[in-house]
């Protein structure tokens, strides 16, 4: 099974960009977006034949967004981590015979840090709400988890210590998530793979010169890990600032 995970930024301009392409090159089984950043309407790709489409999203106009295309039907959709409206459209929770399927947006800290105490409350809830999934039946998470987990994550690590994406209370949250059941796909086959990234800031030549941080993911749960084919960085991708992950199953 070929799973695909993408933070588009704004998923009407990465079509304009060449996202079909990929899309169609990939033939996942499961395609996963982060930031569509559109509402009901907005968008028709054209899927309809091949995919189920599952989309959640945000109150606010042109801001977050997830969606999961889908080549199996699911079993379920769950929108959001409570059984309330989450407005900013973040998590989206596909169930199947073999495992869940959870794509997320997690929120950012913001530079000034402004958001980091609801963030950390907001990843206790998020790792809450994976376990209570995962004593059910295997979990597959994906997605822009908006964190470089360790110094190897990112290119320049130690100037950017303390900053959004790299706090330690953020990095501590990460390494809970892991600690409480999960195995992070690409660590797990390149324990020490380095200049591997999925996010570039805009600044001229910082994607030229691989200038990167870490932080879309697919983790599963550990005992998904054995089952783990292949997972990957595809960076020569271009369309948003981050780059498409990949994830191959034995399942």
């Amino acid at each position: 099974m070929k799973l695909v995970s993408w933070n588009v930024n704004g998923l009407r301009a990465c079509v304009n960009k060449g996202f079909m392409d990929y899309f169609n090159d990939m033939d996942a089984d499961l395609f996963c977006l982060q930031e569509t950043k559109l509402q009901e309407g907005q968008i028709s790709l054209g899927l309809e034949e091949s995919y189920h489409d599952y989309w959640n999203y945000a109150v606010k106009k042109g801001y977050s967004g997830t969606a999961v295309f889908s080549k199996i039907q699911p079993l379920s959709v769950r929108y959001g981590l409570e059984e309330d409206s989450e407005p900013e459209g973040r998590v989206l929770t596909l169930e199947f015979e073999a495992f869940y399927l959870v794509n997320v947006y997690t929120p950012n800290a913001k530079r000034d840090l402004t958001r980091l105490p609801y963030r950390l409350e907001w990843e206790d809830r998020f790792r809450s709400y994976l376990r209570q999934l995962d004593e059910r039946k295997p979990v597959i998470v994906c997605g822009d988890l908006n964190v470089a987990h360790q110094e190897i994550d990112l290119k320049n690590a130690k100037p950017n210590i303390g900053n959004s994406g790299f706090t330690y209370e953020e990095r501590d949250k990460m390494t809970l998530l892991l600690k409480s059941g999960f195995t992070d796909s690409f660590r797990l086959l390149y324990p020490e793979r380095t200049d591997c990234y999925t996010w570039w800031s805009y600044m001229p030549k910082i994607r030229e010169r691989n200038v990167g941080w870490r932080i879309d993911y697919f983790l599963v749960s550990d005992r998904l890990a054995p089952k783990v084919a292949d997972a990957r960085i595809d960076a020569h991708v271009l369309g948003s600032d981050h780059c498409p992950v990949v994830l191959e199953l034995l399942v």
